[in-house]
């Protein structure tokens, strides 16, 4: 049977690596200490569980529900954004639900790209973000994020050649998997740079409440691009409500993209079922200290995690977001990050990413998820510890 060729570039990737790695670990009885996903460990709150559970005695619900019915957690996204960040937004025409933010990655490239079209990725950078691209016949040039430019990628470096066949940029700050922020003054930059080149802008944003204690509220870039332009923005329930299992989230910005959009998603899939809506609405109403709680949290686990790992020998740089550490591997290390963590995972059961996985840039890093509790953390530094004295790493 013969394939798209588009395929080939989604047929392997070190994330199954890693699967096949922590299953071959787990069947030998080894106990996984899975720190590689960016999945919440914790539970959903209270107040949004309540109303899905109300939402499933209403047998209208169970029907397919369509863009019109759709109206109603719009206009509580749009009036959550403009209070948060002070844009104006259409609910009619600047903003559109999503199954989380994947899905405009995968799927706003289908509707901007045409075959060989370039798109200017990060890298590393969150690898669904490449699958959409290749899904759409496009090409890829990679923007190094290093260290020594705070993990922001170069505008400059990009060839002429490359800027006059490109359309499309996506960017994701808070990052992942190098957790650093952008400033305001980094955004505006680059909707300039997008408006100059007629580069439409995707900006993920996950880890949109996911700042610590004195790291300023990560700007929004349509707080760069007031009138819309060419931007349009990404969030989702996933992290700050731990509904990542839910499915939830939303583009907002330029309208026209915005029904460019829906357009793609409409020939694809219908919308979520209306007890999630009205979930998320309840989320988009819920205080502030629901959101705090959880951030509380997580940044805990990375302080916890940070003094752990330097008390063995590994000195990482703490994050101010997101939920991840993004650690250079010890000098004395002589593998590369693959092969480091499936051994790791082999040997110990402890599961961390290899920072190949997001991209070329990202050899000689691995990923932490701060997805387990500090008496886990602790256990899986002792592992890691002890997989340092084995190896003669440190």
């Amino acid at each position: 049977m013969k394939f798209a060729q588009k395929l080939q570039h989604l047929s392997h990737n070190v994330f199954a690596d890693m699967d096949t790695a922590k299953t071959k670990a787990s069947a030998q009885g080894i106990n996984i200490i899975d720190l590689s996903l960016g999945s919440s460990d914790l539970p959903t709150p209270e107040p949004i569980i309540n109303t899905i559970k109300e939402s499933l005695d209403d047998h209208s619900s169970h029907a397919y529900v369509l863009h019109n019915g759709t109206l109603e957690f719009r206009k509580a996204a749009a009036f959550w954004y403009t209070k948060r960040y002070g844009i104006s937004i259409n609910p009619d025409t600047e903003i559109l639900p999503l199954i989380g933010c994947q899905e405009g990655t995968a799927h706003l490239p289908l509707a901007i790209l045409d075959p060989g079209d370039y798109a200017l990725l990060t890298d590393p950078g969150y690898p669904s973000h490449e699958g959409g691209i290749r899904l759409a016949n496009g090409q890829i040039y990679a923007m190094p994020l290093l260290a020594e430019n705070q993990f922001l990628p170069v505008y400059e470096d990009i060839p002429k050649d490359i800027l006059k066949q490109t359309k499309l940029m996506i960017l994701n700050y808070p990052h992942n998997p190098t957790s650093a922020t952008a400033t305001i003054e980094f955004f505006r930059k680059t909707v300039k740079f997008c408006q100059q080149n007629e580069i439409v802008l995707i900006h993920d944003f996950p880890y949109a409440d996911i700042y610590f204690t004195g790291t300023p509220q990560p700007p929004s870039v349509l707080q760069a691009d007031v009138n819309k332009e060419v931007s349009v923005e990404l969030f989702t329930f996933s992290k700050a409500y731990n509904m990542g299992g839910f499915r939830i989230g939303f583009a907002v910005g330029n309208a026209q993209l915005i029904k460019a959009l829906k357009q793609v998603k409409s020939v694809i899939d219908f919308n979520q079922y209306r007890g999630i809506l009205n979930g998320a609405i309840t989320a988009l109403k819920s205080p502030e200290e629901t959101v705090k709680k959880t951030v509380k949290v997580f940044e805990e686990r990375s302080h916890y995690l940070v003094k752990s790992l330097k008390a063995i020998g590994w000195d990482i740089p703490a994050p101010s977001a997101t939920l991840y550490l993004w650690a250079k591997l010890p000098e004395k290390c002589k593998l590369n990050s693959v092969d480091f963590c499936i051994q790791l995972v082999e040997e110990t059961g402890v599961a961390l990413t290899p920072g190949s996985g997001f991209g070329k840039s990202g050899e000689g890093y691995v990923r932490f998820a701060l997805v387990l509790e500090p008496e886990i953390l602790e256990i899986a530094t002792q592992k890691i510890a002890q997989f340092f004295k084995d190896k003669g790493i440190l």
